[in-house]
């Protein structure tokens, strides 16, 4: 049974801006965590090492 081609081009369609829609999703996904890992490395780095003092011994 063949579809109305109108029909046929609206599921494509829906399809097509659904598959959209999850590349964006799952991109962003990855970009968070990507930004997040990057925070974590930095504040684990700084607590392993400590700041510099600011005071200037005399």
């Amino acid at each position: 049974m063949a579809m109305n081609p109108a029909l046929e081009t609206q599921a494509f369609t829906i399809l097509a801006v659904l598959a959209a829609g999850l590349m964006v999703l799952v991109t962003v996904g990855v970009l968070y965590l990507t930004v997040a890992e990057w925070r974590d490395r930095r504040r684990r780095d700084n607590e392993r090492t400590p700041a510099p003092s600011s005071r200037r011994r005399k």
